[in-house]
């Protein structure tokens, strides 16, 4: 077996073209039993997700959690899908179809953009081997975690890599590690939280909440605690409320291990006991509505809420295809792009001798 894949075939005078690359988590193909085992299947046995030695964790994973787990999460999958299919792929596919518009109409007409599932399809390796294809030599990932962390950033490096190490003519490649003080982000945000104020009123408790990691994360030096509450302070200031008004939590823990704290549902229970009345939640971490947010907040928290004694509950819904949001995106893509776009390349008529050159020598047309 070969060392490295056969590259794309190449014509003297084509055009080299910078690509751009939106990664998201990933989604299961379909709220079902077997589509859930082999989503959750990938995602759980990534070291960078679960950081319990291999040895103890693969013989749990396939012997007991794909057993039991896939089941129970498709019916929470089926709770959310819509008839375009899932939540998240859809809202990424429509953030890449709006920002290769924004770039376009702002000049950029001639980046390639599209978008990969860490988990999932489209695969990170596909759609790099797409980009190859069409001659892309700058390659730049924007992974859509606005806060870093290992397990999904990094992650997100790993598959890159991945993709690339069985290349041989690799392109220049930069990656986003992160955006969780760019202020068209944070405005993003706060314009959501406007709308929704203007069109319902205000909470008695704004909780922001993000999505949890183990403790363990924390003392071990990763970032995503310190990213959190930067963006949830920002927020709060781009918003002008004080620091009583809001909270910051986490979410959707896993396994018996200590989380960060403080958790998101309990947090609303005890909101709730404590006589608070109106909540409203908001999920920064989210660029796009998924399972997260759509079943785990809006549903199952909203009813814990309103079991506790809570009388109003909304969720804020992710920035998905907000403008505010596609504008943060393409002013991040081009700023990410400082030094690859806005030069004079080579012209038809430069393309074009240097193509009769190669030919010269011997090159195929």
């Amino acid at each position: 077996m070969p060392r490295y894949l056969p590259e794309p075939e190449f014509r003297h005078g084509t055009a080299p073209r910078t690509g751009v690359l939106l990664v998201n988590l990933g989604t299961p193909e379909a709220p079902t039993r077997q589509a859930l085992r082999r989503y959750l299947k990938e995602f759980l046995s990534d070291p960078r997700v679960v950081e319990i030695p291999r040895a103890v964790w693969l013989p749990l994973l396939n012997g007991i959690i794909l057993n039991t787990r896939p089941a129970k999460s498709a019916q929470k999958y089926a709770a959310i899908w819509t008839p375009e299919g899932s939540p998240l792929k859809v809202h990424s596919e429509k953030q890449a179809k709006l920002l290769r518009g924004w770039l376009g109409q702002n000049g950029h007409a001639d980046l390639l953009v599209d978008y990969a599932m860490r988990y999932g399809e489209p695969s990170v390796d596909a759609r790099v081997s797409a980009m190859k294809a069409a001659n892309c030599t700058r390659l730049l990932v924007v992974p859509l975690y606005p806060q870093y962390a290992a397990s999904t950033t990094g992650s997100t490096y790993d598959a890159v890599a991945r993709a690339l190490g069985r290349r041989r003519n690799l392109p220049e490649l930069r990656i986003v590690r992160g955006f969780c003080d760019q202020p068209g982000y944070i405005e993003a945000l706060a314009a959501s939280v406007r709308s929704h104020w203007e069109a319902r009123g205000r909470p008695d408790k704004l909780v922001i909440s993000f999505h949890g990691l183990p403790r363990f994360s924390l003392d071990r030096g990763d970032p995503y605690h310190c990213e959190c509450h930067k963006t949830a302070r920002l927020l709060a200031e781009s918003l002008g409320i004080a620091p009583e008004s809001y909270l910051v939590t986490f979410q959707s823990r896993f396994g018996r291990a200590e989380w960060l704290k403080p958790y998101t549902q309990q947090t609303l229970e005890d909101l709730a006991r404590g006589g608070v009345g109106r909540v409203d939640v908001i999920c920064p971490g989210f660029v796009s509505d998924c399972l997260e947010t759509l079943e785990e907040i809006a549903l199952e928290c909203k009813g814990a809420f309103l079991k506790g004694g809570g009388k109003e509950f909304h969720y804020i819904e992710a920035l998905n295809e907000r403008p505010e949001w596609i504008a943060a995106l393409g002013t991040l893509v081009v700023d990410q792009l400082t030094g690859w776009i806005g030069r004079a390349g080579p012209g038809p008529a430069e393309l074009a001798k240097s193509a009769e050159r190669a030919r010269a020598l011997g090159a195929a047309a």
